[in-house]
């Protein structure tokens, strides 16, 4: 027979446990993403055909899957410390809404990636959720009209400002700015699309 605490038993979460939760989920996201790496290796990056594929109509399936794809550890491991910082941030108003957040940049992005990138170029990585996370955070607080989340996305501004706006712009032939761009647009529309209170479980 167990116990329930008093509040568990009410529904609601303390802020330790949203933390706790948050912190879980995103070290097994981005330990997910290694481990997928790794087999992506074992099989001689075979893996990275399964991205999206520009204006294939094949190539859809891929939405789903590049966010969780990567070009190498290099690739990964540049995606994996803002995946984490901002993946935990965002999720402390609740997994559910977390979720929903990440589904929906994933899709949209992904769409309007295989739409006007180059055809039949191959594009996989967490860096346009990274950048919708980035543009959720941003607006969010503002329009929820709460100091912690002015302050969390002035902050943010602060610390990955400089490196969005290089990152939308065309200059790499080898980074999809679109992505990025799309990913970002994404963000701030999931923003005004899931605002509200914070869930209690």
């Amino acid at each position: 027979m167990g116990y329930a605490s008093p509040d568990t038993r009410s529904g609601s979460w303390t802020q330790a446990d949203r933390a706790k939760a948050a912190g879980k989920l995103m070290l097994g996201w981005v330990g997910l993403l290694w481990v997928i790496e790794v087999l992506d290796l074992a099989a001689g990056h075979a893996l990275d055909g399964f991205g999206i594929v520009a204006r294939d109509p094949e190539g859809l399936s891929g939405i789903l899957a590049a966010p969780f794809l990567h070009f190498g550890f290099d690739h990964l491991a540049g995606n994996s410390l803002p995946l984490l910082v901002l993946g935990f941030v965002a999720a402390l108003s609740g997994i559910r809404r977390f979720l929903a957040v990440c589904g929906a940049i994933i899709v949209a992005d992904g769409f309007a990636v295989w739409l006007i990138s180059p055809a039949q170029s191959i594009t996989a990585g967490a860096s346009g959720l990274i950048f919708g996370l980035f543009g959720y955070l941003l607006v969010r607080g503002f329009l929820e009209r709460r100091p912690l989340g002015v302050a969390v996305g002035i902050v943010m501004a602060a610390v990955w400002g400089t490196t969005v706006l290089g990152g939308i712009l065309p200059t790499d032939p080898v980074v999809s700015w679109q992505a990025h761009l799309f990913g970002l647009l994404a963000g701030v529309a999931a923003a005004f699309l899931f605002r509200g209170r914070a869930e209690t479980a």
